[in-house]
């Protein structure tokens, strides 16, 4: 079910225990919008994620991966070969995501430079 804005907020969206704050907890932290950003429109092998996202540790990658692969945003291919050959991809909800965090981007690479001159 679709909900608007102002029902999320008359549902209680706002409240301690609303379970959309551990979806955005996933969804919006920094190497979550990064990884998404990275697989978006392709299938990646491990270490060209890594580098996709550059500062990314291995530990941080792997718990990424594991939690939007549970969340059902990220696919896990593994080819039964040697040695192992894993690739990554969007699920149709991960691509849906990343559609309404590219504008989220976009105007923070907009007013990085104003917002960073104020420090």
């Amino acid at each position: 079910m679709t909900v608007g804005l102002k029902q999320i907020f008359a549902g209680g969206a706002l409240a301690q225990d609303c379970p959309s704050r551990v979806v955005l907890d996933h969804v919006t932290s920094k190497w979550g919008v990064l990884v998404v950003i990275a697989l978006d429109g392709r299938t990646l092998r491990w270490g060209e994620l890594r580098r996709a996202v550059q500062g990314i540790s291995e530990k941080m990658l792997a718990q990424t991966l594991k939690t939007f692969e549970a969340d059902g945003l990220v696919v896990r291919h593994a080819r039964p070969v040697i040695p192992p050959h894993v690739e990554y991809s969007l699920t149709p909800l991960g691509q849906e995501l990343v559609a309404l965090l590219q504008p989220l981007l976009v105007w923070a690479a907009n007013n990085a430079d104003t917002m960073l001159a104020r420090d």
